[in-house]
């Protein structure tokens, strides 16, 4: 490896670490290990969205769920985020004649989930990061790493000025695109592999009515299924609404054929006719905002040794189709925390680590996956609608056995890994019980309480 040289910032002692990514996971991990007694600093390739606004990365908004509010009450950061969170309900599905259709997320508002705007969070979270006593640094890019000597060199993306700096370990917040992760590929094999979903999105925007109250239902999430692609809208504490149309790469229709904003209308026109009044600039948002890549990445390892490790979305990308990513990385932060209070060293803390964590992540990508299906194609389905009668009603039957896995996921903190398993189990229960039928009428509820006492053993007491 390079030998940099002299002028080098000096190495602290050994309750330091070096965070790679000031987004989300990198600011709530950095108040995490402060609390802690960690002196921490935080390098970020971006400005400083605080001063100059947000202009990171996707900006779909974010379902915050139980885990990660567990993990923002953990970095005394909850208060502050929910200042700016709307309560969504459940799914709101538009049907293609224009019905519509709330389906509920659990049984009361007591199990929501909670619309965020990735922009509007950071800033809080980097408020309360700095608050704390963690260092950040802006405009400082990853662009080498000396393992060996532990000295990382940061580019400024402003002047292309490089900075030296040494490090005890390196901890890579930093996002699918991770640069920390390409300099560990150097020194090991992480079993990188990514795999393309085949669709791509699109953002656009549905603005507040002409009273400045939301358009449509603001404490829900909207979706447009039609099969293979779908339209889906999330509030914003503006009363604007991010709206998300997802698509194939290939096919027709998709992002072949639909190609300039005039497309996008005629496809509105035909298919997503009752949301097409409520986005003025359809054309001129399709036109000017990107076109977003959907892709699961996965990796055998996260770790290299004491030096180095990865979590989030730089471990573990996923699609946004279950709204974990997020919850998933907080939940993250909060393992990794406290593994590195527990074990002897960073090491053994960082292989704990990964151990713990890798198991629930691989669950959740394969949940999040599952997900699109259900949200672009089943959701104005009668054999799923029925299952999802008779989920409510064995988890008001039997509470003790039977909980949906969507609740498992979003209300619970019930391991990812298990969730996936019970929720395996489960499904299969309600395709048996509901195959013939035509509504919960007909069921022999003997036969059902039997079969869920005989299938499904009691829930754990964390549940």
């Amino acid at each position: 490896m390079t030998a940099w040289g002299p002028n080098v910032t000096a190495i602290p002692d050994n309750r330091h670490i070096t965070l790679i990514g000031a987004g989300l996971a990198g600011a709530v991990l950095a108040t995490l290990l402060v609390q802690r007694g960690w002196r921490v600093d935080v390098y970020e390739k971006r400005g400083d969205p605080r001063v100059q606004g947000y202009g990171g990365g996707r900006s779909i908004n974010l379902a915050l769920a139980e885990r990660g509010r567990h993990a923002l009450r953990l970095a005394g950061a909850d208060d502050a985020v929910m200042k700016h969170a709307v309560m969504m309900r459940g799914r709101m599905v538009h049907f293609l004649d224009g019905r519509t259709d709330l389906q509920r997320y659990g049984r009361d508002d007591s199990e929501v989930i909670w619309s965020v705007h990735r922009g509007e969070l950071n800033v809080v979270l980097l408020d309360i990061a700095e608050r704390a006593g963690a260092r950040l640094h802006f405009d400082r890019g990853l662009s080498n790493v000396d393992f060996d000597a532990r000295i990382a060199m940061f580019t400024d993306p402003r002047d292309g000025s490089t900075h030296q700096v040494a490090f005890e370990s390196l901890v890579g917040a930093d996002g699918a695109g991770s640069a920390l992760r390409s300099a560990m590929t150097k020194q090991v094999d992480l079993g990188e592999r990514t795999e393309s979903l085949g669709h791509s999105y699109k953002e656009l925007e549905i603005p507040p009515a002409r009273d400045g109250s939301f358009s449509i239902e603001p404490n829900a999430l909207h979706i447009w299924p039609r099969g293979r692609y779908m339209c889906i809208a999330l509030p914003n504490d503006e009363r604007t609404f991010t709206v998300t149309l997802f698509l194939p790469n290939e096919g027709d229709p998709s992002f072949a054929t639909v190609r300039t904003g005039h497309d996008a209308r005629a496809l509105f026109e035909r298919d997503f006719a009752d949301a097409l009044p409520l986005i003025p600039d359809l054309e001129q948002d399709f036109e000017r905002n990107p076109t977003g890549i959907l892709a699961t990445l996965y990796l055998d390892r996260w770790h290299l040794d004491g030096r180095a490790v990865l979590l989030g979305d730089a471990a573990h990308a996923m699609v946004p189709f279950h709204g974990q990513g997020m919850n998933c990385a907080f939940e993250d932060c909060v393992a990794l925390a406290e593994q590195l209070d527990a074990q002897p060293d960073r090491a053994a803390a960082f292989a704990a680590f990964q151990a713990d964590r890798l198991p629930n992540a691989r669950a959740i990508q394969q949940m999040a996956l599952e997900n699109y299906l259900e949200m672009r194609d089943r959701v104005d389905d009668d054999d799923y609608l029925l299952q999802r009668a008779l989920e409510r009603e064995l988890a008001q039957r039997h509470p003790d056995r039977f909980m949906p896995r969507y609740a498992m996921v979003t209300f619970h903190r019930i391991p990812y890994a298990r969730a996936f398993e019970r929720g395996r189990q489960q499904r299969d229960l309600l395709v048996d019980l509901t195959r013939g039928h035509a509504s919960l009428d007909t069921l022999d509820w003997n036969v059902v309480d039997a079969a869920v006492r005989e299938r499904l053993s009691p829930l754990p007491v964390d549940a």
